[in-house]
């Protein structure tokens, strides 16, 4: 169906796919397919599903949680190369494309319109459509303007039986259950969505953005809180701490302040009037927090510098250690002094680094911690230390993920965030979509959960409220 030149065997080719960002876990797939299209992915779906055979979706592969890590035995259907931006629609404010379009694609096609797409990860000018609907990526703007999951208002998927369907459509919101929303951030575990309706965002008559250089985080946390505090919500509130700051300035030389233990960025959009008075309040509670040095953009050019340092964040950690660990957590955004000084003492307690990135304005954090795999111990340490961070965030009552997803590294933790009850009746809804277990099997869920005693099917039925359920 796909043509041998779509259908990857040889062992060295395979292994180009054995991860996706999270480099630390890997599996060779048995096989990998290129499908161009809605009626490829379909069939191959189908196959599997005749077959048996598990398989794994996956975009552009910049994931940070092992949430596209093949299946030894299963097929990788990689959706890189379909490409095609179906339509820009600025009269109906909407944007349909295929999985592989990359997020940043759908901003530059909509600015002569004057819109654009608002969920923006670090890694936009890479990652896909399609695995920000499995992982509801968020980004530095996620603050005001949310997840993938505001953004998003229809999709087509195939189901784990090779079916095609359309869940939700160009309304916001259609009547009856919201399985677009289930589907969305449910990490290729229901289907694989194959073209993407989301909507665009009216670019703002005005941007402001300043760099607040601080002595430490807990100055830093202060002001962010301050901020919020005062009842403005800005675009975009980032943090980042003095090792991170090392990195950045190593690999892009952003040039951020000299001595500063944290810097915060700090961008405010809108009408023009508005910005103007909120932002004298932002550089006044900054100011009064202990920001020693306050710089604001002049134009385009020196907002896109500010904004360099932080977006390279995660890629120049490589410039300061040979291995490292993503963290995502979240936490109340008020506990984020206490919750960065806990961080600063258990890593020192693990003989470990820890530079600290993240969106300080929604509490979500992005500890990164260091280690070198070639000394003995040090990435057993590493990853305690990086457990221990997520304990820490389900202690102050926050969450074990807030945009990377579940994936293949945290599905361990779930149970320390859900009980039994919990997950049994999140794997309802699972099993319902793909009672045959063959979706990105082993991801989210800690174990391989129940969905029935059909042959074929991998454990027995759940009982629920006395009866049996499939």
């Amino acid at each position: 169906m796909l043509g041998p030149a779509r259908v990857i065997t040889d062992r060295q080719e395979l292994r180009t796919y054995e991860c996706d960002g999270l480099a630390h876990y890997k599996v060779v797939p048995a096989l990998v397919v290129l499908p161009q299209d809605t009626a490829q992915v379909a069939a191959v779906v189908r196959a599997c599903a005749e077959a048996g055979v598990p398989f794994v979706a996956r975009g552009s592969g910049t994931g940070l949680s092992g949430g596209a890590l093949p299946h030894a035995d299963g097929v990788l259907i990689v959706t890189a190369q379909m490409r095609r931006l179906v339509e820009v629609d600025p009269a109906d404010e909407r944007a349909v494309a295929e999985p592989g379009v990359i997020n940043l694609q759908v901003t530059r096609a909509a600015t002569p319109h004057g819109y654009y797409y608002a969920p923006d990860p670090s890694s936009q000018q890479i990652c896909s459509i399609g695995g920000n609907v499995a992982e509801n990526s968020g980004g530095a703007h996620c603050l005001k303007y949310g997840f993938t999951t505001n953004h998003v208002t229809g999709l087509e998927v195939v189901t784990p039986d090779g079916e095609v369907t359309r869940l939700g459509g160009r309304a916001l919101d259609p009547p009856g259950y919201d399985l677009l929303g289930a589907f969305v951030g449910s990490e290729g575990t229901l289907g694989v969505a194959t073209e993407v309706t989301v909507k665009l965002t009216r670019l703002p008559e005005s941007v402001r953005t300043l760099l607040a250089g601080f002595h430490g985080t807990d100055q830093a946390g202060a002001a962010t809180s301050a901020i919020i505090g005062a009842g403005v919500v800005p675009a975009a509130i980032e943090m980042m701490d003095a090792l991170a700051i090392e990195a950045a300035e190593a690999a892009v030389a952003c040039g951020y302040p000299a001595g500063a233990g944290a810097v915060l960025i700090v961008e405010l959009d809108g009408p023009a009037a508005e910005v103007a008075a909120q932002f004298g309040e932002v550089t006044r509670l900054c100011e009064a927090n202990g920001a020693f040095e306050i710089r604001i953009a002049a134009d385009d050019a020196e907002r896109a510098l500010f904004w360099r340092g932080r977006k390279s964040a995660f890629a120049a950690v490589g410039r300061i250690s040979p291995d490292y660990i993503v963290q995502d957590g979240v936490i109340p955004r008020t506990a984020l002094p206490e919750v960065l000084r806990r961080i600063e003492e258990l890593a020192a307690g693990h003989g470990v680094r820890v530079a600290n990135v993240f969106h300080a304005g929604d509490g979500n954090l992005h500890p990164l911690v260091l280690f070198d795999d070639a000394i003995e111990g040090a990435a057993e340490r590493a990853e305690a230390a990086s457990g221990a961070i997520i304990d820490i965030c389900i202690e102050y009552g926050g969450s074990i993920t807030g945009e990377h997803g579940v994936g293949s590294d945290k599905a361990r933790f779930m149970p320390r965030m859900f009980t039994d009850d919990d997950l049994d009746t999140m794997q309802l809804l699972r099993c319902a979509f793909d009672p045959d277990g063959l979706a990105n099997p082993g991801k989210v869920f800690p174990t391989p959960r129940l969905c029935g005693e059909r042959p074929g099917r991998h454990r027995g039925a759940l009982e629920y409220q006395g009866a049996e359920v499939f």
